[in-house]
C-alpha cells in the first residue's frame, strides 16, 4: 500500500461542523468485511449486533482545553498556543505548538491575560512549530493548572471551521436551539467515559455512546470496558511520505488494566465478539499483544503505526468514524477491514451523505 492509495475526493459539505443532536443519533454504516455487504443504520442500533458475553472496549481519556491565545511581549502580536503535554509539574514546563511559529524564538515572553497573572518564557525549540515553555505565575501546583485550563478553549480540529453565516447559525439553532456553541463543544467534544485528563483531541468513536445506549448494551448482556489512551496531535499528523513504512508517529501514553486483559482473554476463549471502539484503542491494544497472542496489562507509551500487511489479534469488530483522506486512521481501518472493502464502503458513504470527521457518523466493521 502507498499513501496515494488512500486519496479520495471528500465534498467539503460532508465534513461535520456540529455533532448530531444526541450522541447515539448519528448514522452508522455497518460493513460485513467478509462478504462486502453494507447496511445503513443508526448508532442507537448498535446493541442489535451483539450478544450476551460479547465485550466492547472504549477510551476513557478526557480532553483538556488545550488551545490558548497569547500576546507576544513588546510587539503585542497575537499568538496561538496549543498545549501538548506537561513536562515538569513543579517547574511548570510544557511542550506546546505555536502559530505563527516564525515569530516565536527562545527568550520571547508570552502573556495570556491583561493582568499578567500567567505568562510564559520560551526556553527551547523542539520542532518547526514546537516550543518548550516555562510558565511564570504566583499560582502553584494544581491551582496553576486549573487556572491555565480556565483560559483555554476546546481543541477542535482545524477542519471544524464554522464560518458563522446566517445559514450556519440556522443549522446550529435547529439542532441545539439556545445552547451557546462553546458550551455545546465543552460537553460534546468529550465522551461519557471521560475520566483521566490528558488528551488534546477527542477519541471520536467513543463520543457516540450515550447512557441510554450503554444501558441497552448492558441489558443485552454486553460488558463495556475502558482503557486510557491520551490522544495526541501525532495521531492527526499528515502522512507526507508515499512509502508508508517511512512514516513515523509520535508516542502516546496508554494505560491498560489487568481487568481488560482478562476480559479479552475470556472473550477469545469463549469465541465471543470483541469490539474495539476507535483507532487509538486498537493501536494501544495491538501494542500489548504478547508472543502467545494474549494482551497484557501495561502502563507506558506507544508509537505503533498500523498499515498493511498486518494481522490483527484483539478484535473481530471495530467501531470507527469516517476519516479524512490519506490519514493514519483511514490507513488502519482499511488494513483491518480490507482495502477494497473499506474504500468501497467510503464511496457508498459519500454517495449517501454520511458525515466525516470527529463530529461525524460511524462505521461498524464486522470481521467474523
Amino acid at each position: 500500500m502507498r499513501l496515494s492509495d488512500f486519496k479520495f475526493k471528500l465534498p467539503e459539505e460532508l465534513i461535520a461542523q456540529f455533532p448530531s443532536r444526541f450522541r447515539d443519533e448519528a448514522r452508522m454504516l455497518v460493513l460485513h468485511a467478509k462478504t462486502g455487504e453494507i447496511e445503513h443504520k443508526l448508532v442507537s442500533d448498535l446493541a442489535a449486533y451483539f450478544d450476551e458475553g460479547d465485550i466492547l472496549i472504549a477510551n476513557d481519556t478526557k480532553v483538556f482545553p488545550a488551545r490558548l491565545y497569547a500576546k507576544k511581549e513588546k510587539t503585542n502580536a497575537n499568538i496561538e498556543v496549543f498545549l501538548l503535554r506537561e513536562l515538569h509539574h513543579e517547574n511548570r514546563y510544557w511542550d506546546v505548538l505555536v502559530d505563527p511559529a516564525r515569530k516565536i524564538r527562545i527568550g520571547n515572553k508570552l502573556f495570556f491575560d491583561e493582568d499578567a497573572t500567567i505568562f510564559a518564557e520560551v526556553i527551547d525549540n523542539t520542532t518547526s512549530r514546537g516550543r518548550t515553555l516555562r510558565f511564570l505565575t504566583d499560582y502553584e501546583g494544581d491551582d496553576f493548572v486549573e487556572h491555565l485550563y480556565s483560559m483555554g478553549t476546546t481543541p477542535l480540529p482545524k477542519y471544524i471551521a464554522r464560518p458563522m453565516t446566517e445559514e450556519t447559525l440556522e443549522q446550529y439553532e435547529e439542532i441545539f436551539m439556545d445552547l451557546p456553541v462553546m458550551e455545546m463543544d465543552e460537553e460534546r467534544y468529550q465522551t461519557v467515559f471521560a475520566k483521566h485528563i490528558g488528551a488534546v483531541a477527542a477519541p471520536a468513536s467513543s463520543m457516540h455512546f450515550s447512557k441510554n445506549l450503554l444501558k441497552r448494551l448492558e441489558i443485552r448482556g454486553v460488558d463495556t470496558y475502558t482503557i486510557t489512551s491520551h490522544v495526541g496531535l501525532g495521531n492527526f499528523k499528515p502522512v507526507d511520505v508515499e512509502d508508508l513504512s517511512k512514516h513515523k508517529v509520535e508516542s502516546e501514553q496508554i494505560f491498560i488494566s489487568q481487568q481488560v486483559a482478562d476480559a479479552v482473554e475470556k472473550a477469545h476463549t469463549e469465541s465471543k465478539r470483541v469490539c474495539v471502539v476507535g483507532t487509538e484503542v486498537m493501536r494501544a491494544l495491538e501494542h500489548v499483544v504478547g508472543t502467545n497472542g494474549q494482551i497484557k496489562a501495561y502502563e507506558g507509551w506507544t508509537n505503533k503505526f498500523i498499515y498493511a500487511p498486518y494481522s490483527f489479534t484483539v478484535a473481530n469488530s471495530f467501531l470507527v468514524n469516517f476519516y479524512m483522506p490519506m490519514s493514519t486512521q483511514l490507513i488502519m481501518v482499511a488494513t483491518y477491514g480490507g482495502y477494497d472493502c473499506v474504500m468501497k464502503a467510503y464511496k457508498e458513504a459519500i454517495k449517501e451523505g454520511y458525515r466525516f470527521g470527529d463530529y461525524g457518523d460511524a462505521m461498524l466493521i464486522l470481521n467474523d
